[in-house]
């Protein structure tokens, strides 16, 4: 597997607990990732032949300096950066600009979260803020929005999309799913979102776990470098992903003999629930706890 892109969970700590969140994003979650081991992280990023790194959450900005460092470290190293944030910071367009500022020639896209889910009733000044200030900073800038439930996804395979509907996975499978249960379970033959055998980009979370998707995990950079994990990965012989490759999430239901619904939300709804039901099976594919909902 090569990687061109590695998506970093700085933290999946967020200052919201948005409905439609697939790593549970919470004020209650604890944890990022420190300095010393983001370098580590960058390097090995470097040596694993990554071109561009996002730094995500949770909400990245809550760790400010940590995620500065690490953006200019990156753009050192020649990496292109970005970063995805929600602009609760952005509290006006000048103060954005005192935050943006040390950024400025090192971040490569400032990618600003502005939906019904982030800003409930209406669109905040906040992502406006943030979007303002960076082109004044001339810092490229994209909006990312998530649509209400009952648009189709799209097929996106992992990428940053400027409009895309709910994927069910995470705390979205809880609480939205089950208004949307219209997916006969054996119709759920594939899956339309990630690109398992050759996904070209991966995310790394605070505690180093490597998810080929949110939750199913093949390595961890704190016990092996992300370039042996790329070179190991054999798709067709991994527990959870060879299944899903060779019948989407229905097959999980089938070869595992899981206890099941007749219908889902869409593909990512079965495969979520079907991962929960295997998780124990698979404690070091399936996980961590934070990304199935249990907070410690």
């Amino acid at each position: 597997m090569q990687l061109t892109g590695l998506h970093i969970l700085l933290t999946y700590q967020c200052i919201f607990e948005c409905d439609h969140c697939f790593v549970w994003g919470s004020p209650r979650q604890k944890g990022t990732l420190g300095v010393a081991d983001l370098d580590k992280l960058l390097d090995q990023a470097q040596a694993a032949d990554v071109e561009w790194v996002y730094f995500e959450g949770g909400e990245p900005f809550l760790y400010y300096p940590v995620m500065v460092h690490a953006v200019q470290r990156a753009a050192q190293m020649g990496l292109s950066a970005g970063i995805v944030t929600n602009a609760y910071w952005a509290t006006s367009i000048s103060d954005a600009i005192h935050w943006l500022q040390p950024l400025v020639g090192a971040l490569q896209d400032l990618s600003v979260s502005s939906d019904m889910f982030h800003c409930e009733k209406s669109l905040g000044e906040g992502p406006q803020n943030a979007i303002a200030a960076a082109k004044l900073l001339n810092i490229p800038t994209d909006v990312l929005s998530v649509a209400q439930p009952g648009s189709p996804a799209t097929q996106s395979l992992g990428q940053l999309e400027d409009e895309s509907a709910v994927m069910f996975r995470g705390r979205a499978a809880e609480v939205l799913a089950p208004a949307s249960l219209e997916e006969p379970w054996e119709s759920l033959a594939s899956c339309p979102h990630e690109d398992l055998r050759s996904p070209g980009r991966a995310h790394v979370d605070p505690l180093g776990y490597v998810h080929i998707c949110q939750g199913i995990v093949i390595g961890n950079v704190f016990q092996r470098p992300l370039r042996d994990i790329c070179a190991n990965y054999d798709p067709d012989s991994h527990p959870i992903c060879g299944v899903l490759l060779d019948g989407g999430p229905a097959a999980l239901v089938t070869e595992f003999g899981l206890p099941h619904r007749a219908t889902y939300a869409d593909e990512c709804h079965l495969c979520y629930e079907a991962r929960l039901e295997l998780r124990l099976r698979f404690p070091e594919l399936l996980a961590p706890d934070q990304v199935y909902g249990v907070f410690r």
